[in-house]
C-alpha cells in the first residue's frame, strides 16, 4: 500500500525510485513518535506539493516553522510601510508577496489601487535604478527576507552610495534564523525534537552557529535542500540521530552548503548591517534577530527619513497565525481557514506568501490536521 501511494504521489518526479527507497528506510528506522520542524516555508511547500507528509510513518510529525520572511514581518513594519507609501513624494518598492500582506488597515496592493506609487521589483537593484530615473522622488525599498536576501540588500545600499543617490533608502526588515531557533527551542511550549535547517540560508551563512544550538537544547539539526529527495534524506538523517540519541549537526546538502558559508557575502553584510532586536509577527521580539543598518549607513534607513509617528497596530482577533508560526498549531486548526481566510481575502500573512504554511495547506488540499 505504501509503495502504491508513493508511486501515485511521485508520478513523474525524476528521482521517484530513490525517494521510494528512502521512505521505506524511514519506515524501518522509526520506533517511536518524533516531532521534526522544517524551518523554511519553501520546504513546507515542497513537502505539501509532493505529498511527502502523507508518505511518512504516523510516528513522524512535521512541524512547520516560521521560515517565511513575509509572514513574520512585524505588523508595525507593514503599517510603517503603508504610511511611507502614502506620502506624495514617495515611490515605494517591494517584492510582490508583500503587496497582499494585511496591515492593521489595508495592504500595499490597496495603496497602489488608490493611486499611490507602489511598484513591484524583482531585485533591490531595480529600486536603485528607479531612484536614478526619478531624482525628484524618494524611492524606498522594503528590505525583507532571511539571511539569503541580505547580500542583495547590501549591494543595493552600496550601489546607491557609489552613485551618490540621496533619494534612495531601505526599510530594513531582514530576520535571522539562529535567534529564531533559540526562541523556539527555549520556549516552555516547545515540541520540536529535531530540525531541518534551510539550505539556502546556510549556503550564505554556513552552519557554524548550529552546533552550539544543538548542544544547548539537545536537539539534532540536519541542513537540507528543497527537492523531494533532499527532504526525505534530511528526514531520514534526523530520524537516525534521534533514534540513536546523537545530538549532532549534519550537512545533507553539501552540493550547496559548507560549514563556513560564503565568507565574501558575510563580510559585506557586516559592513552595512548589524544585528538588532526585531519583533516577529505572531511571535514577539527576539533579541538580535534582525539586521539594521550600521552607523556608517544609517542615512539609508527609511525609518529615519520618514517619521511615521506612533503607529497603533491591531491584529485580527480570529487569526491564529502566531500559533502556526510557532509550530503550536496546524493551519487547518484555525476556525477561519479556507472560509473567512483565503489567499484572495487573507486575515494573516501565512495565507498570502508563496512560502506561508496556510497557503500551502490551502493550495494542496490539507483541509484537516
Amino acid at each position: 500500500m505504501i509503495e502504491k501511494n508513493i508511486s501515485e504521489i511521485l508520478k513523474g518526479y525524476r528521482d521517484a525510485d530513490m525517494v521510494k527507497r528512502v521512505i521505506h528506510e524511514i519506515h524501518q528506522r522509526v520506533t517511536q513518535p518524533w516531532a521534526i520542524m522544517e524551518i523554511c516555508g519553501g520546504q513546507t511547500h515542497a513537502i505539501m506539493q509532493y505529498g511527502l507528509d502523507q508518505l511518512l510513518p504516523d510516528e513522524i510529525e512535521l512541524i512547520h516553522g516560521p521560515g517565511c520572511p513575509v509572514c513574520v514581518t512585524a505588523l508595525e513594519l507593514i503599517d510603517q510601510a503603508l504610511w511611507i507609501a502614502d506620502q506624495n513624494d514617495v515611490i515605494f518598492t517591494s517584492f510582490g508577496d508583500m503587496l497582499r500582506v494585511p496591515g492593521s488597515k489595508g495592504d500595499l496592493f490597496s495603496a497602489r489601487a488608490s493611486g499611490r506609487q507602489v511598484r513591484v521589483v524583482y531585485s533591490p537593484l531595480d529600486a536603485v535604478r528607479i531612484a536614478q530615473e526619478n531624482p525628484v522622488k524618494q524611492v524606498v525599498f522594503f528590505a525583507i527576507g532571511f539571511e539569503t536576501t541580505a547580500p542583495a540588500n547590501v549591494m543595493a545600499v552600496l550601489q546607491a552610495e557609489k552613485l551618490g543617490l540621496d533619494n534612495f533608502s531601505i526599510l530594513p526588515a531582514n530576520v535571522l534564523v539562529p535567534p529564531a531557533m533559540h526562541a523556539i527551542l527555549g520556549s516552555p511550549n516547545n515540541r520540536v525534537q529535531g530540525f531541518l535547517a534551510a539550505g539556502h540560508v546556510c549556503a550564505v551563512m554556513g552552519y557554524w552557529e548550529y552546533p552550539t544550538i544543538a548542544q544547548k537544547y539537545n536537539t539534532p539539526i540536519v541542513v537540507t535542500g528543497f527537492e523531494p529527495l533532499d527532504l526525505v534524506n534530511g528526514i531520514l538523517r534526523t530520524i537516525k540521530l534521534l533514534e540513536e540519541s546523537r545530538i549532532e549537526v549534519e550537512n545533507a546538502y553539501p552540493r550547496a552548503v559548507t560549514f563556513d558559508g560564503n565568507q565574501a557575502a558575510q563580510s559585506l553584510i557586516k559592513k552595512v548591517f548589524q544585528p538588532v532586536d526585531r519583533k516577529w509577527r505572531g511571535i514577539g521580539s527576539i533579541p538580535n534577530s534582525g539586521y539594521g543598518l550600521t552607523k556608517a549607513y544609517m542615512h539609508y534607513d527609511a525609518s529615519n527619513r520618514f517619521n511615521s509617528g506612533d503607529i497603533k497596530t491591531e491584529e485580527s482577533k480570529i487569526c491564529i497565525a502566531g500559533e502556526v508560526l510557532r509550530g503550536l498549531k496546524k493551519p487547518s486548526e484555525c476556525p477561519a481557514f479556507g472560509t473567512l481566510c483565503t489567499p484572495q481575502s487573507p486575515l494573516g500573512a501565512p495565507m498570502v506568501s508563496s512560502e506561508g504554511a496556510c497557503a500551502a495547506y490551502y493550495r494542496y488540499g490539507r483541509k484537516s490536521s
